[in-house]
């Protein structure tokens, strides 16, 4: 009962039973559109055949055995994913967080290797990565990160989308090892750079020696059309961290390094009890292939584009609505005003969204979601954010 859990979120009153692709059933039998999917974790939908199969099969194999052993499911996930990425090892844990963790630690190392006895790396406003006293550092939200003090140091914040202010840094700060961005802000409120904001960041990061280290908790695996975000550009980070869709529900994190940044970690400097078990590389393997087989990056790609352009048709001349923006299935509709009551507003309506950033309606559909689907939700949406308005 809820009376005996610790008061960490406040939860919508609605509890979910089963699911089946974009849909959501409560205790009731009431059928509820998800338009959020988990917070960008479920890509493959509910109750889809193969991974409930794949899991089934691989629980009654073999669940865990702990790193001390050669995991074979592991070195395929490992393998498959730098296959896609053109990063060269990975590193397996069990959260977002935990594989910031992982960059975070790998950046310090590499400092350290290189005679820097503080090593700073540098973040940005707004940023969202993990809740672990190192992530809560790095995170650009002074929201998340108060009572929490002292926060760990080494981190120096610019805002974001500015590459100019990056590169100020190089002539003050001389214990700059590292650049730690995602490639588009979720939390921060769906926030999209310009188009060559990464490539300059990855010129300043090789003019200077840094690590460009790109958070993909929230963009990689799909979500917005391309395997990783990194993708709808020519530039190649050398490290990058995965979680949320890449076990479709199965608790799995991710840390892919090349260069220097991939042989930084050696026995003994970093590990996880449960990362990359046999179960949640399995989920994740299942999920590259169902996405392959099925076509779900161009189909995410398509179906992000008609969502925006249906809204923004159906949102027209519109007071109040002040962007609509986004990158495959990964949308935000900012407003002019706070918008958290959509939420209990859209649940009434047996809708599931979210809003971040305070004014940003955030969708984060699965990846599976129909052309039916979508109409229905933006026909649905754009009503109720219309009366919201007024």
């Amino acid at each position: 009962m809820s009376e005996y859990l610790m008061q960490t979120y406040a939860r919508q009153p609605v509890a979910f039973v089963r699911g089946e692709g974009a849909w959501l059933f409560d205790t009731n039998g009431d059928k509820y559109l998800d338009a959020l999917a988990g917070v960008a974790v479920n890509g493959l939908g509910h109750g889809h055949p193969r991974l409930a199969k794949a899991l089934c099969d691989q629980a009654a194999k073999l669940i865990h055995t702990s790193n001390l052993y050669r995991i074979l499911e592991q070195e395929e996930l490992a393998a498959r994913l730098c296959q896609l990425s053109g990063l060269s090892r990975a590193f397996f844990c069990n959260s977002g967080a935990e594989a910031n963790e992982a960059a975070i630690k790998i950046a310090r190392l590499h400092g350290h290797h290189k005679g820097i006895d503080s090593p700073a790396i540098v973040v940005m406003e707004k940023s969202f990565h993990g809740r672990t006293m190192a992530t809560l550092s790095a995170t650009g939200n002074r929201k998340v990160q108060a009572g929490f003090e002292p926060l760990v140091s080494g981190f120096v914040r610019v805002p974001f989308g500015s590459a100019a202010a990056v590169e100020a840094l190089a002539a003050h700060h001389k214990n700059i090892v590292a650049v730690l961005v995602e490639p588009y802000q979720g939390e921060g409120g769906v926030q999209i750079p310009q188009v060559d904001y990464l490539a300059e960041l990855r010129r300043i990061c090789d003019e200077q020696g840094w690590l460009l280290m790109l958070d993909e908790v929230q963009t990689g695996v799909g979500r917005t059309g391309a395997w990783f975000a990194f993708q709808h550009t020519r530039v190649l980070p050398d490290v990058m961290t995965l979680a949320k869709g890449l076990g479709s529900g199965v608790p799995i994190g991710a840390c892919l390094a090349r260069g220097i940044a991939a042989e930084t970690f050696t026995p003994g400097k970093h590990g996880s009890t449960f990362g990359g078990g046999p179960l949640a590389c399995t989920a994740a393997l299942t999920t590259l292939e169902v996405m392959e087989s099925e076509g779900l990056l161009d189909h995410a790609a398509q179906l992000g584009a008609f969502i925006r352009a249906d809204l923004a048709e159906r949102l027209q001349g519109q007071a109040g609505v002040s962007e609509i923006r986004g990158q495959g299935l990964m949308i935000g509709i900012e407003l002019d005003r706070p918008c958290g009551d959509l939420v209990k507003i859209a649940l009434a309506e047996k809708l599931l969204i979210n809003v971040t950033n305070d004014t940003v309606v955030r969708l984060l559909p699965p990846l599976v979601m129909t052309r039916a689907d979508a109409e229905l939700l933006t026909e649905k949406l754009a009503r109720l954010i219309r009366t919201f308005l007024g």
